[in-house]
């Protein structure tokens, strides 16, 4: 970047419209939650409720409004081709985690970033229901209700502390038999963030995830001093023009390395 010092003051000014913003949008998703919703389910299966795009309403104003010149991608907006011509771009996810959302769960969550050239530079993730407000910005660390934390070191796996599909996680045991996997976590923003903070090992995303649901949680669990991509080691990039993605797994540095590495020498069919 030409203007390095210019960059990080609009940085630093994003980071606290990030912070605002997302607050008030899990505020509203919690005052909306466990109440009667109307709600109706886009493509095959994808639930949505009026609480997905009132939420989504509040980010787009706000994060729009202040900055307009942005690119914006929302799973809850139509694709505006636009996007893909802006150097700096929101991606958002209104409420992740939809389906517990409506079902009365506790798992779920408010997740946004700001990408710059396909990579997320700012990041907030809040889960309004236990309070757990996670913030990363590239190259200051992640914090959790803004104590700093760090992924668990190592390289071992402690399957209770995995989480994911299990027949994609029995893939990395060095023999057959039964995994005691950590309890399904429904929110896959949530469910990485978990490893940025040490209460997971490691966790996997199963396939067909998208920008939205991941580039939040990416650049928290880097902060972190953990690692993201895909099974062969790849950074996902974000802003593209397609958007899902393929089988990902987050963990700390030395453990997603070990990950990786399996997995290249047994590769998915």
């Amino acid at each position: 970047m030409a203007d390095v010092d210019g960059n990080d003051t609009i940085l630093t000014r994003d980071a606290a419209l990030l912070r605002d913003t997302v607050r008030d949008a899990g505020a509203l998703a919690r005052s909306m939650f466990r109440t009667e919703l109307k709600k109706w389910t886009k493509g095959a299966s994808s639930p949505v409720s009026e609480a997905d795009i009132a939420v989504n309403d509040l980010l787009e104003a706000r994060l729009r409004g202040a900055t307009p010149d942005y690119g914006w991608l929302s799973e809850e907006s139509a694709d505006d081709a636009v996007r893909l011509s802006r150097r700096l771009t929101w991606i958002v996810d209104p409420i992740d985690g939809t389906r517990n959302y409506l079902n009365g769960h506790d798992d779920w969550c408010v997740s946004v970033a700001l990408v710059e050239d396909a990579a997320p530079v700012l990041a907030a993730v809040f889960a309004p229901v236990s309070d757990e407000f996670f913030f990363a910005a590239r190259g200051q660390g992640t914090t959790l209700n803004d104590a700093p934390v760090r992924a668990t070191p190592g390289a071992e796996l402690d399957f209770a502390r995995v989480a994911g599909p299990k027949p994609l996680v029995e893939r990395l045991k060095p023999s057959p038999g039964d995994i005691t996997l950590h309890p399904r976590i429904g929110s896959l923003a949530l469910r990485l963030c978990r490893v940025a903070h040490g209460a997971l090992d490691a966790a996997f995303a199963g396939g067909n995830s998208h920008d939205w649901d991941l580039a939040a949680a990416d650049l928290i669990v880097q902060e972190a001093d953990g690692r993201m991509s895909d099974l062969s080691g790849e950074p996902i990039l974000y802003n593209r023009r397609e958007v899902a993605h393929g089988v990902l797994v987050a963990a700390g540095r030395d453990r997603h390395a070990g990950i990786v590495a399996h997995f290249r020498n047994r590769p998915l069919a």
